[in-house]
């Protein structure tokens, strides 16, 4: 059996390997269009990559994978994120648990994954050829017929397995359209946003290590670390509520309203008795020398300007009136969203081959015998913290398991 990888990433090394170990005999190649396979995994985490996450902190996949939750729920049933920890570990790559749940090598350096994956596919035998584009396939009685781009060359195989990644054009995905794959249009996922409040902005560099964020008028809401930047506001707490909304703010141009809760607590009564306390206990003194909750000192006056409060102000003078206003300031600040920015080298895209046309057990095609998809290609896509490139073991584990045995 000749099994044919399109894509030298993390979802194609990973379902290479499986594939290979499923059916030893069989003659293994991963084509790779660029250079250097791999080269996303080199850079994901700030080059340290985040595989997976211990997901304690995930009560619901849908937290998770804002698109394909209910495949990733099934597919976790034979190969999940407990199974991919082990498989790192027990060929040699000692891996850490962070605070924050999210898991990387403890030599906190990318090139310890890269090497685990090469190695284990020359180990045993899966062929490496790059500079090879897929431009089409041509589905044959007993094959699947391959066709490079620019005439390199035309190849037969018997199982095809799509790992390309994700594509920010749609008609990267025409050869697979016009196979009959259904394509979702692809919309950037994970992204930070262009504000041009400039007192906000002047706070550049300014953290804030538990905000809630929500998108006025929805129900998307992200929770997490801030950072206000020169261009407006980055963070996971951001980057994660991009990935949630990303479809619904493609489709508004990027021009939305957001509201920030700083002190990452709801309960508004909590907040008010906490100012209330603060007003008993240090009403002598001037409210923009005595802050109350743990904010930046620089984001308290920032607030209390919104909250029309003026820093001499004494604590005892607040009133009741100024007390809703701050409380309103500290869970509610709104500001306007006017563009986005790219995430630096981690491009994350939702859209792809739609789920509507792939079998969910095996992740086989609907339409084309032998083909098989894996990895962002497919509409499938998570938040920051190691989700995505669990998604791809996840998938390329299971795509190769099933090209290789079927």
């Amino acid at each position: 059996m000749r099994i044919a990888i399109i894509g030298g990433g993390a979802a194609g090394f990973f379902a290479a390997i499986r594939a290979k170990e499923t059916r030893p005999d069989s003659d293994v190649v991963i084509y790779e269009k660029g250079s250097s396979p791999l080269a996303k995994v080199a850079v994901t985490g700030g080059g340290r990559c985040n595989l997976t996450n211990s997901f304690a902190a995930i009560k619901d996949l849908k937290q998770a994978y804002p698109r394909g939750d209910k495949l990733m729920k099934r597919l976790f049933k034979t190969f999940d994120y407990h199974d991919a920890y082990e498989w790192f570990e027990s060929r040699g790559v000692e891996l850490v648990t962070q605070d924050d749940e999210c898991v990387f090598p403890r030599s906190q350096s990318s090139q310890s994954i890269i090497d685990c994956l090469t190695e284990n596919a020359r180990r045993l035998g899966v062929t490496i050829i790059t500079h090879h584009a897929l431009g089409q396939i041509v589905p044959r009685e007993n094959s699947l017929h391959l066709i490079f781009n620019n005439g390199q060359k035309e190849e037969d195989a018997d199982r095809v397995i799509i790992t390309t990644g994700g594509h920010p054009r749609e008609d990267a995905f025409g050869y697979l359209k016009d196979l009959g794959h259904e394509i979702t249009p692809p919309v950037p996922s994970l992204f930070t946003f262009n504000i041009s409040d400039k007192p906000l902005r002047a706070l550049m560099g300014t953290v804030v290590e538990h905000a809630i964020t929500a998108i006025a008028g929805t129900k998307m809401r992200s929770e997490g670390a801030l950072l206000i930047t020169h261009w407006g506001m980055s963070g996971p707490a951001i980057l994660r509520l991009s990935s949630y909304g990303a479809q619904w703010m493609a489709e508004r141009n990027y021009r939305f309203q957001i509201a920030v809760n700083w002190v990452g607590e709801t309960n508004a009564s909590i907040i008010s008795e906490a100012l209330t306390e603060t007003v008993i206990r240090n009403g002598g003194k001037q409210m923009g020398n005595m802050k109350c909750f743990d904010l930046p000192s620089r984001l308290w006056l920032h607030l209390l300007k919104r909250a029309d409060i003026p820093t001499e102000k004494r604590w005892g003078e607040l009133g009741k009136k100024g007390l809703n206003k701050l409380v309103e300031t500290l869970t509610n600040d709104g500001y306007g969203v006017e563009g986005k920015s790219s995430w630096r080298d981690e491009f994350v895209t939702c859209g792809g081959v739609s789920l509507a046309s792939i079998q969910p057990n095996t992740l086989e095609s609907k339409h084309v015998k032998g083909l098989y998809f894996a990895g962002e290609v497919c509409d499938v896509d998570a938040i920051t913290g190691g989700f995505n490139l669990q998604a791809a073991w996840t998938m390329g584990y299971v795509a190769g398991s099933h090209a290789a045995s079927d």
